[in-house]
C-alpha cells in the first residue's frame, strides 16, 4: 500500500470511526483489534507506522474523546481487573439510549426519519461496511441504521482538520484571527496542543509564540487559511493540554454569568437549561465570551430576556436592532 494512503483518512474521521466501533460492541474491542481494524489506524499500520506510534495515537484519541464527553470504558481481565494488558474498550450503549418514557408525535417521528436519512445504508463507505463485518465477526450484534453514516458530513469549522493534523505532527501553525472590536485580523503564530469543544463551540489551545504564553482561540474567529509550517515542537507539550484548556475555559465562565428570563417550553429554554442553574428571577447561565453569547441569545428572539449584566443586554439589543433594520423593520 502506498505510504501516502494513510493521509486520505482525516483525523476527525478516524475519531468518528473509533466512536462508532466502540458503540457497536458490547464486549469491547482490544487495542490490537482497534489498531488493525478501525479505519484511520489500519491505514497507518499498513503504511509502516510503528506499533508504539499507533498506540500513542490511540491514547491521544481516547483523551480527546473523553474531553468531549464520550464515556470510553476500559474493561480489564475479569480475574484481575487491574491487569490491562488485554484490556477491552467500549462506549456503553446505555449512554446513547433514550429513556423508555419518551414518546414522539407522528410529526416528530417524520422529522427524525428525514434526519435519519442522512445516515442511511446508502451513505456507508466501503471501510464502514468492512468494519461492520469485522465487528459482527467478533460475535456482536450491530444495528445497521446506527452505524450507517457518512463521516465526511461535518458541521465543524474548516480549520478543524488542519489544526488536528498539526497537533498530531507537533507543527507550528499560523492563521489570521479576528477579535471583536478589531478592524482587521492579526496573524497568530501558535504551537497547537489540543482541540476542545466548550459551549458547543470548537477552540484550539496552544502556545502563542508572539505573546509568549498559553492562549485559547475560537475556531469560528479564524478568518483565513491555517498554514502548517515546517517548524516542529516537543510533542510532550501536548500531555494534559486538553484538560488545561477546559479548566481555563471553565474558570473564565465561572467569573461571568448572565441572569436570564426564558419563556418555558421554547428552544431557548431547552438549550440554555443544559448549562444553567435556577435563580429567583429566571436562570443564571455562565458564559466565556460576551460577543458569542450575545449572538446566541439574539438568535432566540423574544424567547429570552437579559436581566443582567447590562453589557450583555446592550449587545443583544444591538444585534436585534441590526436584524430589524436589515429586514426593513420600523424604527
Amino acid at each position: 500500500m502506498p505510504a501516502n494512503l494513510a493521509a486520505k483518512i482525516p483525523p476527525e474521521e478516524r475519531l468518528v470511526n473509533l466512536v462508532v466501533a466502540l458503540i457497536a460492541t458490547d464486549q469491547g474491542l482490544t487495542k490490537d483489534t482497534i489498531l488493525t481494524s478501525v479505519a484511520g489506524y489500519r491505514e497507518q499500520s499498513d503504511a509502516g507506522a510503528s506499533k508504539d506510534a499507533l498506540e500513542k495515537m490511540f491514547e491521544r484519541d481516547k483523551e480527546s474523546l473523553r474531553g468531549l464527553g464520550v464515556p470510553i470504558e476500559t474493561i480489564g481481565d475479569w480475574a484481575d481487573p487491574d491487569d490491562l494488558r488485554e484490556a477491552r474498550y467500549r462506549v456503553p450503549s446505555a449512554e446513547y439510549e433514550l429513556p423508555e418514557d419518551i414518546d414522539f408525535s407522528p410529526a416528530e417521528l417524520a422529522l427524525l426519519n428525514l434526519a435519519g436519512g442522512v445516515w442511511s445504508e446508502s451513505s456507508m463507505s466501503d471501510d464502514a461496511r468492512s468494519g461492520l463485518r469485522k465487528i459482527r465477526a467478533l460475535g456482536d450484534i450491530v444495528d445497521e441504521p446506527i452505524i450507517g453514516f457518512s463521516p465526511r458530513l461535518s458541521l465543524r469549522d474548516p480549520a478543524f482538520p488542519v489544526l488536528q493534523q498539526a497537533i498530531e505532527q507537533s507543527r507550528v501553525v499560523t492563521f489570521p484571527y479576528l477579535k471583536p472590536g478589531e478592524e482587521a485580523p492579526r496573524v497568530r503564530r501558535v504551537q497547537p496542543l489540543a482541540l476542545v469543544e466548550y459551549e458547543a463551540r470548537w477552540h484550539v489551545f496552544g502556545i502563542d509564540l508572539d505573546a509568549h504564553g498559553d492562549r485559547t482561540f475560537l475556531l469560528s474567529r479564524i478568518v483565513g487559511q491555517v498554514v502548517v509550517t515546517r517548524t516542529s515542537f516537543d510533542a510532550a507539550l501536548r500531555d494534559g493540554a486538553g484538560d488545561r484548556a477546559l479548566a481555563g475555559l471553565e474558570e473564565v465562565a465561572a467569573r461571568n454569568s448572565a441572569l436570564l428570563e426564558v419563556n418555558p417550553g421554547t428552544e431557548a429554554a431547552l438549550r440554555l437549561a443544559r448549562r444553567a442553574r435556577p435563580a429567583e428571577q429566571g436562570i443564571r447561565v455562565p458564559y466565556v465570551d460576551v460577543h458569542i453569547f450575545a449572538d446566541e441569545l439574539a438568535s432566540y428572539g423574544p424567547e429570552v430576556r437579559v436581566v443582567e449584566p447590562a453589557v450583555l443586554r446592550d449587545h443583544v439589543i444591538d444585534r436585534l436592532a441590526t436584524t430589524r433594520e436589515l429586514h426593513g423593520g420600523a424604527s
